[in-house]
């Protein structure tokens, strides 16, 4: 089986257990994350439990292409289009105003964190799956961020309900994204750079 057809075939069984609202932990464009349906608040809810984390903390939503955001940010600014179209790396924005999303994954304020994914295995499992995905670190929260499959703790690898098997990703070491926050009047702050 060569690397398109693994892809696809680990995507498609991945989007089983998002359609089920099970969690997945899969390799992402930066980091090996943990995922789930980012529309429902049950599946969401899980992550939480796996990672130990406040529900007040929010999480970031992998979509596949720039023009879904008007699907789940309500006024996208323009400044916003740009950045996302010629980043040549992996970028995060936080947006006011989401919308179509799970609540308990949105700030206390209404911004959601939204990256556009380009890297192969993400793109095929947005597409198939046909919502915005959860991603967030694969760690227990307050541990270190593990920068590549090897570094994942057995706990967060057993409690979640599908390991993606994709070989060539289980060694390649990833860099969490650059975050930003882009406000009203388009003004970007950098959270993580």
């Amino acid at each position: 089986m060569n690397v398109t057809e693994k892809i696809k075939e680990e995507a498609k069984k991945a989007v089983e257990i998002l359609k089920a609202g099970g969690t997945i932990l899969y390799p992402t464009d930066t980091i090996w994350g943990i995922g789930c349906d980012a529309t429902n608040e049950t599946a969401v809810k899980k992550i939480f439990e796996i990672k130990k984390r406040e529900e007040s903390k929010s999480l970031i939503v992998l979509i596949d292409a720039a023009e879904k955001l008007n699907k789940y940010v309500k006024d996208v600014p323009a400044v916003a289009w740009d950045l996302v179209e010629f980043s040549e790396k992996p970028l995060t924005i936080v947006y006011a105003g989401a919308v179509n999303m799970a609540k308990n994954l949105l700030s206390n304020d209404g911004t959601v964190a939204i990256r556009v994914v380009k890297n192969d295995f993400c793109v095929e499992l947005l597409r198939k799956f046909g919502k915005p995905v959860v991603s967030t670190s694969a760690n227990i929260s307050g541990e270190e961020t593990p920068l590549s499959f090897n570094g994942i703790s057995r706990e967060v690898i057993t409690q979640v309900d599908y390991v993606v098997n994709l070989p060539l990703e289980k060694n390649k070491t990833g860099t969490p994204s650059t975050i930003i926050k882009i406000d009203i009047n388009g003004v970007i702050k950098f959270l993580r750079k």
